[in-house]
């Protein structure tokens, strides 16, 4: 019965994540706001709300380590399975600022969440959390991320970027929508964490192990659905910065929330699996700075980095 309920709060994430971003990307549009501004925070905001949704409520419930878990695992699975995936399909362009500003400012956050985790593992004379004041600490890297996001709104608007008002777009049906996703975002968030944890002490796993795959995986599926789509269509130069974008909001939003609601268990094994994301972090910044593109062999690669990290995280537990 877990698997099935497990199953059915990922469907409702998945599903939830879609309307929300329809609906208020429609919100958006009718009030006549920049795309540029609806990608950079809706749209990326809209895809990592499963990880968000799970996260907090696991913090909330005191499944620390699926709340850190969660937040360390969807970033690796992005930079490595979804990348490497879309990558593999077609080769993905790589913005100038994403390599000069974004890949940097998501090594940024995984280096501070190090130094956190670092000062955590390390210390004997009190508990291992990471703490309210940790959480406040990476919503201030945070609130300057969204700084420099508007400021690429500031700098990129002009009358071309307004988006016109479309006759068949109504604010009744996307509130509806927008509302109605929300709802299935949090309720399949509960699901999850609650399903999860059950599955996980049931099989001799820990919460954390739980939180790097089952969670992490099902919580990063809108972003692997969504980057696969993009590279289908030809459109994959938006698919790294959507990617990385995601990885920043997951480190200082996310984690910085759940942090800041309630202190978060550290496990000392976490410390591993975020020297990890800060290595593939860098790795992904070379392939990029290649010809300004992710080719199809450097996709393999990522994509076999996975499976290995898989089988590796497995033979630890």
């Amino acid at each position: 019965m877990n698997y099935l309920l497990l199953l059915v709060g990922f469907g409702l994430l998945i599903k939830g994540a879609d309307y929300f971003v329809t609906g208020s990307s429609n919100i958006a549009s009718l009030l006549r706001v920049p795309p540029i501004l609806i990608g950079l925070t809706i749209v990326a905001f809209g895809t990592s709300s499963p990880e968000a949704t799970v996260s907090i409520i696991a913090a909330l419930e005191g499944s620390s380590g699926v709340a850190l878990g969660n937040v360390v695992g969807s970033n690796i699975f992005n930079i490595t399975l979804v990348i490497g995936l879309t990558a593999l399909i077609n080769p993905l362009k790589v913005e100038s600022e994403t390599i000069r500003k974004e890949i940097p400012f998501a090594l940024l956050g995984s280096v501070v969440l190090l130094v956190l985790i670092s000062d955590v593992v390390l210390q004997t004379l009190s508990s291992n959390l990471l703490t309210r004041s940790d959480g406040f600490i990476l919503l201030l890297f945070f609130a300057v991320f969204m700084y420099y996001i508007f400021e690429v709104v500031r700098k990129s608007r002009d009358k071309s970027t307004v988006v016109p008002q479309q006759p068949n777009v109504t604010w009744r049906k996307n509130v509806v929508f927008t509302l109605v996703g929300l709802g299935a975002i949090i309720f399949g968030g509960d699901l999850v964490v609650r399903n999860s944890t059950e599955i996980a002490f049931s099989l001799g796993m820990s919460e954390t192990l739980v939180g790097l795959t089952i969670v992490a995986i099902g919580t990063s599926l809108p972003e692997l659905v969504t980057s696969i789509t993009a590279a289908i269509k030809k459109q994959s130069e938006i698919a790294l910065g959507n990617i990385v974008g995601s990885n920043i909001f997951n480190i200082f939003f996310v984690l910085g929330t759940s942090a800041a609601i309630s202190p978060l268990l550290v496990s000392s094994k976490i410390f591993i699996d975020v020297l990890l994301m800060i290595i593939l972090t860098i790795l992904l910044l070379l392939f990029s700075r290649t010809r300004y593109a992710v080719g199809k062999y450097e996709g393999a690669i990522l994509a076999a980095s996975y499976l290995l990290y898989l089988v590796y995280i497995i033979i630890r537990n």
